[in-house]
Formats: C-alpha cells, sequence, structure tokens
C-alpha cells in the first residue's frame, strides 16, 4: 500500500512538472513560430545589402532584429523592408503574424504573388507593396482586413478585377492600386466611394459611367409672344437699370476693398466650384470654419507662423481640427496654385506626416483644416509644458527621432514631384494621442521635381535649423532638410532651443549645434542631455543618437547622409560603419590642415571638424 502511495505521489509529481515545463514552453513555442515565418521570408529573398543580418533563427524571438517592432507581449507589430533591395517572392508564412500592423515591403525587387493568407493579418492597419515587381490577382481575402487604413499596391503588374469585397473595409483611408494591369469594373460603393479615379490610374480598368447631367428647370412658356413683346421691353428695361443702379455700389466697394485689404470673410457660391476635384478632400464652407472656430477669435489660435495662424475649431459632428489661416497673397494665378499645393499635400500620405483633411478657398482667403494634436508639438513639450504633464521620456524621444525621419523619407523618397520641408524643427513635429511623430507644414514648402538637384527661392527657415549653403545661395534640397532633422535631434537630446540668445549670459554659443560641438571638445557629455529626463536613459543610445546628429549636421551637403539613410542607422543599421568612416575622414581632414596651414588656427572648420572623433565613442 505505502508502496502503491508512493507511485502514485512520483506520478503526481512527474504530471506537476509537465505542467510547469508546458506553460513555460508554449509563449516561447509563440515566439518562436513568429520568428520561423520571418526566417522563412529572409530564407526566399535575396539580400545584396545584408539588410537582414541580424535576423538570426536561433534566438527565442525576433524582437532584436533589426526592422522587426514588438509590443510589450514580445509578439511582431511592424517590419519595415521599404527600399531595401531585396529580391525575390513572398511567403505564405507571413500569414503567421497574428499582431502584425504594419508590413512594409515597398521599393524592392519582390516578385511572384500576394499570398492569399495575408487576409490572416487581422490586426493590419497598413500594407504597402507599392514599387514592386509583383503580379496575379490582388487576393479577395484581404478584405477581411477590417482594420485596414493603408493599402498601397501600385506601380506592379498586378492583373485581374479589383475584389468587390474590399469595399467592405470601412475603415480604408487610402487606397493607390495605380500603375498595375487590372481589369474590369472600378468598384464605387462602401468605402470605394471616397476615391477618386487617381487611385485607379494607368489601369486598362473599364471607365465608370458618367454623372448625369444636373436636371434643368423648364422655363414658363408666355400665353402670347407677340402681344407680350411691347411689355417684355419695358420690363428689361427697368430691369436693366435697375441692376445698374444696384451695381455701381458693389463696384465701388469693389475698387475699395482692392485699394485697401480689410480682415473681413466673404462667402461666396464659387466656393463650390464644381470643377475643383481634389481627391478625398472635404471642401469646407467658410461659414463652417468661422463657427468652428468661433470667428477665427484669438483665444483659439494654437500658434502663429510664416506662412499664417493656427486656430483649433470644433466642427459640427464635434470633432477637433486645426485650421491654418494662410496669408494672403494677391498674386495673378493664386488660385490655381493654391489648388495644386492642396492637390500635392493631400498625395503625400504617410502616417508620420499630417494628413490634410479639408480646404476652403474663397476670393480673399485661404484656409487648410488638419486633424487636432492632441499633444502640441516636440517643442511644446520640450519646453512650454504645463506642471502637470510628465517630461516626454527617453524612449519616446527615441520613437519621435525615427517617426520623424520615417516622415521626411517618405516626402524626399516617394513623393513626385519631391517634396522640400525647408523648415525641419521641434515645432513643426506634432505629437498624436499615442506621442507618435506627424510632420507638419510640409505641404506648404516649394516643391521640387526630381530632375532638379536643387532649387533657388527667397530662403525660408529658422534661425538655428537652417543650413549653410541654404543661406548663403538660396539654395535648398533634400540634404538641407537633413541639416534641420540634426539640429532637431539636438532639441530632442537637450531640451534646448536652437537659437537662444539667453545662453549669452553663461559666454555660451547661441546657436544650439556650436553650443553642443563645445560640451563635446570640453567632455562635458553629461551637460548635454535634458535635466527634465533625470538620468532615466541609457548612455550609449544618447551617444548613438548624437552621432545621427553630427553626420546630418555636416557642413558640406554631400557628405550628409540621405533621410532614408538615416531611418536605417537609427533601426540599429550600418551607424557604426558611418561613424567609423567619418572618424577617418575627419583625422586625415585635421592632419592636413594641420600639415598645410599650421598657423591657420583661426580658420573656422565647417562641420563637426572642431569636434576630435575620439571625442565621442562608436556604439559600445
Amino acid at each position: 500500500m505505502v508502496v502503491m502511495d508512493r507511485a502514485v505521489s512520483v506520478m503526481y509529481a512527474w504530471a506537476f512538472l509537465w505542467l510547469i515545463l508546458v506553460v513555460c514552453w508554449l509563449p516561447w513555442v509563440s515566439g518562436n513560430a513568429e520568428g520561423d515565418a520571418l526566417n522563412a521570408l529572409k530564407s526566399n529573398l535575396a539580400d545584396p545589402n545584408n539588410v537582414l543580418q541580424s535576423w538570426d533563427p536561433t534566438l527565442v524571438n525576433p524582437c532584436t532584429w533589426f526592422h522587426v517592432t514588438c509590443n510589450s507581449d514580445n509578439s511582431v507589430t511592424r517590419v519595415d523592408l521599404g527600399n531595401a533591395n531585396l529580391t525575390g517572392p513572398l511567403v505564405t508564412q507571413l500569414g503567421q503574424l497574428p499582431n502584425l500592423q504594419y508590413l512594409e515591403l515597398y521599393s524592392n525587387n519582390i516578385s511572384g504573388r500576394i499570398p492569399y493568407e495575408l487576409g490572416n493579418l487581422t490586426n493590419l492597419v497598413s500594407l504597402d507593396l507599392y514599387l514592386n515587381k509583383l503580379d496575379g490577382p490582388i487576393p479577395d481575402t484581404l478584405s477581411r482586413l477590417l482594420k485596414l487604413r493603408f493599402l498601397r499596391l501600385n506601380n506592379n503588374t498586378l492583373m485581374g478585377q479589383i475584389p468587390v469585397s474590399l469595399t467592405n473595409v470601412e475603415s480604408l483611408q487610402v487606397l493607390d492600386l495605380s500603375n498595375n494591369n487590372l481589369t474590369g469594373p472600378i468598384p464605387v460603393n462602401g468605402s470605394f466611394s471616397l476615391f477618386t479615379p487617381i487611385s485607379f490610374a494607368n489601369n486598362p480598368l473599364d471607365k465608370p459611367p458618367p454623372s448625369p447631367p444636373p436636371r434643368l428647370t423648364p422655363p414658363s412658356t408666355a400665353s402670347s409672344p407677340v402681344g407680350n413683346s411691347a411689355t417684355g421691353a419695358i420690363a428689361g428695361g427697368v430691369a436693366a437699370g435697375a441692376a445698374l443702379l444696384f451695381a455701381a455700389p458693389a463696384i465701388a466697394l469693389a475698387w475699395w476693398r482692392r485699394r485697401k485689404p480689410q480682415d473681413h470673410f466673404f462667402d461666396v457660391p464659387a466656393e463650390e466650384d464644381p470643377e475643383v476635384h481634389l481627391g478625398q478632400l472635404k471642401r469646407f464652407s467658410l461659414r463652417e470654419l468661422q463657427v468652428a472656430t468661433d470667428n477665427f477669435s484669438n483665444k483659439n489660435i494654437l500658434g502663429r507662423g510664416g506662412f499664417g495662424k493656427v486656430y483649433k475649431g470644433r466642427l459640427a459632428d464635434g470633432s477637433l481640427v486645426a485650421v491654418k489661416r494662410l496669408k494672403e497673397e494677391r498674386t495673378q494665378g493664386g488660385e490655381l496654385q493654391f489648388q495644386t499645393e492642396v492637390e500635392m499635400i493631400s498625395m503625400a500620405v504617410h502616417r508620420n506626416l499630417l494628413r490634410l483633411r479639408g480646404f476652403c478657398m474663397t476670393p480673399t482667403e485661404r484656409l487648410l483644416v488638419y486633424p487636432f494634436m492632441f499633444n502640441g508639438s516636440v517643442a511644446s513639450c520640450l519646453r512650454d509644458r504645463p506642471e502637470t504633464q510628465a517630461p516626454l521620456d527617453w524612449p519616446i524621444r527615441q520613437q519621435i527621432a525615427l517617426g520623424s525621419a520615417r516622415g521626411l523619407a517618405y516626402l524626399h523618397d516617394h513623393c513626385d514631384p519631391k517634396i522640400i520641408h525647408r523648415d525641419v524643427k521641434a515645432a513643426n513635429i506634432l505629437l498624436d494621442e499615442e506621442f507618435e511623430a506627424v510632420v507638419g507644414d510640409f505641404g506648404l514648402a516649394k516643391l521640387m521635381d526630381y530632375k532638379d538637384t536643387h532649387v533657388t527661392t527667397a530662403v525660408r527657415g529658422t534661425i538655428g535649423h537652417i543650413a549653410p549653403e541654404y543661406l548663403s545661395t538660396g539654395k535648398s534640397s533634400e540634404k538641407t532638410d537633413v541639416f534641420g532633422y540634426g539640429v532637431m535631434l539636438l532639441e530632442l537630446i537637450t531640451g534646448q532651443r536652437a537659437f537662444d540668445l539667453a545662453r549669452l549670459a553663461n559666454d555660451d554659443d547661441v546657436m544650439l549645434l556650436d553650443w553642443v560641438k563645445g560640451l563635446l571638445k570640453e567632455k562635458r557629455l553629461e551637460n548635454l542631455v535634458d535635466a527634465d529626463m533625470k538620468g532615466n536613459y541609457v548612455d550609449e543610445e544618447v551617444e548613438q543618437l548624437i552621432q545621427v546628429a553630427l553626420l546630418c549636421t555636416q557642413g558640406s551637403p554631400m557628405e550628409r547622409p540621405k533621410m532614408s539613410e538615416v531611418v536605417r542607422m537609427l533601426e540599429g543599421d550600418g551607424l557604426a560603419e558611418r561613424w567609423e568612416e567619418w572618424q577617418k575622414e575627419e583625422m586625415f581632414r585635421q592632419e592636413f590642415n594641420h600639415t598645410h596651414n599650421p598657423h591657420n588656427d583661426w580658420i573656422i572648420a565647417d562641420s563637426t571638424s572642431n569636434i576630435r572623433p575620439d571625442e565621442l565613442s562608436g556604439p559600445r
């Protein structure tokens, strides 16, 4: 009996041990399943640039891999492999990432068909497969993605009809199926009713049926044309005289207003011009925006800038918006220019760009309507936050750095013509409810055609953020934005303004970039970091972000990285190599200058050449 009891006890002990092992093993299996799925993708793709070098299948989960983002449960939520020069087909295992929200595989050489298994990614928000070599049909299983907001499959060789079931994805905000070989009818119901022909351009699709012409009210028939001719002539003369009598004051008033523009609003029937078609944008009436902003009350002003004032408003449906009232410029052809700029803004859609919600245009007013950003700008969170609001912690600052870089990279590499911001600074980086960075004011800058290397205009920007070549020559390029972005990174790290006369009180440089260089030269790295973080940051990560900032703010625009390269460096790919390369070049430059100009210590070197490379170590 005792032996039997012991045997039962041993069995229970083994069963309990197995239960513990199973409970501990299941999360490992789940995490490893996602790693297996991504490793299958890696095995199927040619990777000449070794972008996927860190994807080690022996690790428990892929959360430490470059270009992969996980949530707090170590489940994959993002795969960012855009513009990575990958070649090969996709794999069905991608459907085994249940919490994936963003699948970014644009601008590669990916071929083959879009796997039907992508319909299993029910948490997917964005699917970007554009600029590849994909063929075959669009899977109808994508209609299961009820959280999908961005679907961009343009510039492939997709064939077949557009699945009608996609119109049931009510969350869809951006759709681009252009430049494929799609055939058949264009669905016009459901969520597709929001989209214009731009979303389907350059496909052999059936033309949608034309809209019926507006009904005309038939003129009332005269009882006797001959008998009423004299009466009609008299009535016509009286009407003409009355019209002239009333028109004279109106003409005089218009002439007076042309001489002296006033700060008034006029809502006119021309606002409803049916010839203006600007995509999915809502065209607001001036009256709507007057009501929303309490007649543009000063108490609703959110900010002022070089383009005009921004007002907080509440629309009739209760949603909050930011209304930018542009400064009035009475130039010939201004209406067409405004429409062109608005159309360009509406076509630049990215999660890290401030999306234009609508516009208003009258003969005297130009207004743009954006979603309201509840957390304001990075500048306000760094320097003007209320005492009740917690300061930005280090992980959020890193998130802001990466998100804003992605937004700028999209403007430079994926807009045609490319968009140069020309005023990148902390005040123009806004923060949504989750403190995700959203680049604002980009659409109001000059548009630069992709064939041009620069554009010469009047200098527009903010002191402290303006690149030296732009300030001296007026020539801007995407490298001008890179410089401003580098200064913005220093704002994030230090919490300081890019230009601050108050620093003169401590005999410091007024320019943030020069102030940072001075502290690095004196090996006072700890004095750089914003005191609001109270030491809660990782030294190595701060050093790496400073390295990126210094690479971005080099004096020569040719030596600065592209924003797409900045994104990769922030994701942990290529920073060490780029920094080491800069160190070697800098050492050579200093030795050359010392040899050929031994007595010219007064020469102010450009870029970061006044900092010895060994004063800021590489990644440890």
